[in-house]
């Protein structure tokens, strides 16, 4: 064979490996940890690294405690993506590790809780490519930033894992298998497995805890007489004693217009002013109604160009002009601003640091999607339909508000967070006590009426509760800076229309039940803010008022 034929052929050899061949090779498999325990998972109450771990610091049991620290090595004898290869030989190790990573599954007592395909953006493409270990931090004294501990909290705190794990002994079994999703979901056999004897103590909860907390007098409400299900509140409130719900301030119930629950947790009471973030994004939307109602803006389907020079500002195109006040409203102007990608130049945390959050929005540049049909939440545009407010509402946005809405139902003590300008901020920040917060649930579900004073037009309600993305798959809708949500009770669906704030902030509005709900909450960022929220309302609240 010619020399440079040799050269071709060793060249291609090695960039396109057979089958049965590595695409990488991995790490040496040196450390005599890793060679006793390949193919294991290994449990740790503290986080030491592979160089320095030692026999004794594996655990078999371990007793849980959710602020220590309590983490896993996992040995492998091959790196990811080499696992990946075997699944789809033909992919190229781009395409591998877009499409693939790990796949965990937790079992409690022999029962599987949870299983989850891991993001593939966690985890580094080097690592990927040619490691053999893992050192996963499950729960971390200090916070350690890690993709380990928010999937420990989707499995205990959202998936049900807090509670296969209640009080007393079980056994924790962890899999690790390689996943990769093309047209469908592929996975590997076991790659890791281990398991280890949790004690979880018991707390210490007092009856006092646990008790239905009664209505205190002066609230600025009727109370109702109506009766519900007090055991199914105090295992509520045993679980929110036990952190099993956590970091809730306050839970409110008013049926038929009547209070008939209040409680408060975790040191808030009726006078403190909730955080409740986005939720003051659904007042941009009643002022809105009001103002149009007033004929100071003449409908939501004006446009930016009745408001501003919309050429004066970057990334300018015709099309920017066309963005109406009803597609602000609903999330889908084509403004390139999407707060669930952290790509995207009109993502709300570009937003905050600069000297004007209105200029700000306006610069962002268009995408391809037509006006009003593609939904992305977009807190900049909301900051906009505010400074409309401000501009054209007599005396500003501030004192009109006050007027209009907030005097009217009898609300006098609140907070706005405020732009740079010094203007009410739309995006969210508007505390409030949660009665107060209730008051604007009810004035919804009353078609617009407050002590036989018409505050918000019926015609706007509808508008507001209507969902205007039908289309969408996996989306369960979204009106007038309202989000439309579904709970879900044995075989009964209960429609609501809410508010909605990070930190698993809500006011709902049932549209065919006499009920709103408004409960607070200080899990600012947490994975399961919002979904413990939903379990509380469909497990505990519902049921409660016998809507099961």
């Amino acid at each position: 064979m010619k020399p440079t034929i040799l050269l071709i052929f060793i060249f291609t050899f090695y960039l396109y490996p057979a089958q049965s061949q590595n695409i990488f090779i991995p790490e040496k498999i040196e450390n005599p940890i890793q060679k006793k325990y390949s193919g294991k998972i290994i449990f740790l109450d503290k986080f030491i690294s592979l160089e320095n771990l030692k026999e004794d610091n594996i655990l078999s049991s371990s007793t849980f405690q959710e602020d220590k620290d309590f983490g896993i090595h996992a040995f492998f004898d091959n790196s990811l993506v080499n696992y990946l290869h075997k699944l789809s030989p033909k992919l190229t190790v781009d395409q591998l590790l877009k499409n693939g990573n790990y796949q965990f599954s937790f079992y409690v007592d022999g029962k599987l809780i949870y299983e989850e395909n891991l993001n593939t953006g966690a985890g580094t493409p080097e690592n990927k490519k040619l490691k053999t270990s893992l050192r996963i931090p499950l729960t971390s004294s200090n916070n350690e930033d890690s993709w380990g501990r928010y999937l420990w909290m989707r499995f205990y705190l959202i998936h049900g894992g807090i509670d296969a794990l209640a009080s007393g002994n079980h056994i924790l079994k962890i899999e690790i298998r390689p996943y990769l999703k093309t047209s469908s979901i592929q996975t590997g056999p076991i790659i890791a497995e281990g398991d280890i004897n949790i004690n979880v103590p018991q707390k210490n909860i007092s009856e006092q805890q646990i008790a239905v907390q009664p209505i205190q007098p002066n609230s600025g409400w009727d109370t109702s007489k109506e009766k519900f299900d007090i055991e199914i509140i105090k295992n509520l409130n045993k679980k929110i004693a036990e952190e099993r719900f956590k970091n809730l301030t306050s839970i409110v119930v008013i049926k038929n217009g009547k209070l008939l629950i209040e409680e408060y947790f975790n040191h808030s009471g009726r006078d403190s002013l909730q955080d409740t973030r986005s939720v003051g994004k659904s007042f941009s939307s009643a002022l809105m109604g009001i103002a149009i109602k007033e004929n100071y803006i003449k409908s939501e389907n004006q446009s930016l160009k009745a408001f501003y020079n919309v050429q004066q500002f970057k990334n300018y195109s015709p099309k920017k002009d066309s963005v109406t006040i009803k597609s602000l409203l609903t999330m889908s102007s084509g403004f390139d601003g999407n707060d669930e990608d952290n790509e995207s130049p009109g993502n709300e945390e570009n937003m905050y640091p600069t000297e004007n959050w209105v200029k700000f929005a306006l610069d962002v540049p268009m995408t391809g999607n037509t006006i009003g049909k593609k939904w992305n939440y977009f807190t900049a545009g909301v900051v906009i339909t505010g400074d409309i407010l401000d501009k054209t509402v007599p005396k500003g946005l501030e004192n009109y508000a006050d007027k209009k809405l907030f005097q009217p139902l009898g609300i006098t003590d609140y907070k706005w967070q405020f732009t740079p300008q010094n203007k009410p901020s739309l995006a969210g920040g508007l505390r409030m006590k949660a009665l107060d917060f209730a008051k604007f649930g009810q004035l919804y579900k009353n078609n617009g009426v407050w002590n036989g004073k018409m505050i918000l037009d019926k015609t706007w309600i509808k508008k507001s509760f209507t969902n205007y993305f039908v289309d969408q798959p996996d989306f369960e809708g979204y009106g007038y800076l309202f989000w439309r949500k579904v709970y879900k009770v044995g075989n009964q669906n209960f429609e609501a229309y809410q508010c909605s704030g990070n930190g698993g902030n809500k006011i709902i509005i049932f549209t065919h039940i006499p009920v709103v709900m408004v409960i607070t909450a200080t899990a600012y960022n947490k994975p399961y803010a919002h979904s413990q929220a939903d379990k509380m309302i469909q497990e505990y609240l519902l049921p409660a008022l016998n809507y099961k």
